[in-house]
């Protein structure tokens, strides 16, 4: 008599269901805080042409992850010094005359080069350089979260108290000049808010695809929107619905969370392609 093979499903214990629950539930709303300061940010980006000036800024946070280990110091404080020195580093020379999209190569190029040489000497992290070039969002902690959110609401907080100023510069500089604004003094508001979303997200999406997450969405909602605010605030909401669709693809697919987050982004955007000619910009 031949004795049937009984088969079970091993069912996941509740231990492990319970960290991943907490690790989705970190990683979702870090991923949300950060779009509360890149969907204004980004809309700036993109009114200014800046994609490169971002780019740039990013690039050099890799560089400030490497200082930071090598000098024993806290990683978002390291990149926000090295991402706010690249920034200033970057208007300096374009206000005097050097061209804009040159000097953005040569700076962005050079300082990821050297963030990877300076890497390269330390051993521990050769191993998770990976985590900081694509970000790694299920990693977020407790800790962590604090400071994204921190730094985001600073970002956004920013922006609301200069945002009628940054608009006016950003328009039209003579215009705002004669309305007794700098032009100067709010491209360094929007150089010191880039610096910190940068220092804040380096953890979440990685270097590479910061500037991403800065620009897709403003992108995909520009073409939608009626006024600044609108693009604003419909910016944010694509961020947001991009992290909850790239975390739900991360997690059925086994794809890398970061780069997963910004495909659903680039998805948003193409969604929004046919729209732009039935509502009114």
């Amino acid at each position: 008599m031949i004795t049937p093979i009984r088969t079970t499903l091993t069912p996941i214990p509740m231990k492990a269901m319970t960290m991943l629950d907490d690790f989705l539930t970190r990683a979702g709303l870090a991923g949300v805080g950060l779009t509360l300061a890149t969907g204004p940010l980004g809309s700036f980006v993109v009114w200014r042409r800046m994609a490169y000036f971002g780019d740039a800024t990013a690039h050099a946070a890799i560089l400030g992850v490497a200082l930071s280990f090598g000098f024993g110091i806290s990683v978002y404080l390291g990149t926000l010094v090295v991402a706010l020195g690249m920034a200033v580093a970057v208007a300096s020379l374009a206000g005097r005359g050097h061209a804009m999209d040159t000097t953005l190569g040569v700076l962005a190029h050079s300082a990821l080069a050297l963030g990877l040489v300076a890497a390269s000497f330390q051993s521990g992290l050769r191993v998770d350089l990976s985590a900081w070039l694509f970000g790694d969002i299920l990693a977020v902690s407790r800790a962590d979260l604090v400071v994204v959110w921190l730094g985001s609401v600073a970002v956004l907080g920013l922006l609301a108290w200069r945002w009628q100023g940054l608009l006016t510069s950003t328009l039209n500089e003579e215009l705002a000049q004669a309305a007794g604004l700098d032009p100067r003094h709010e491209r360094l508001i929007l150089t010191l808010a880039l610096a910190l979303v940068v220092a804040v997200s380096i953890k979440i999406v990685g270097a590479l695809l910061i500037s991403a997450m800065l620009i897709i969405p403003a992108a995909a909602t520009r073409g939608l929107a009626r006024t600044p605010e609108q693009m604003a605030a419909g910016a944010t909401l694509v961020g947001a619905v991009s992290v909850i669709a790239g975390l739900a693809a991360s997690m059925r697919l086994g794809t890398p969370a970061g780069p997963s987050i910004v495909a659903a982004a680039a998805g948003l955007f193409v969604l929004s392609l046919p729209l732009r000619g039935r509502v009114g910009a």
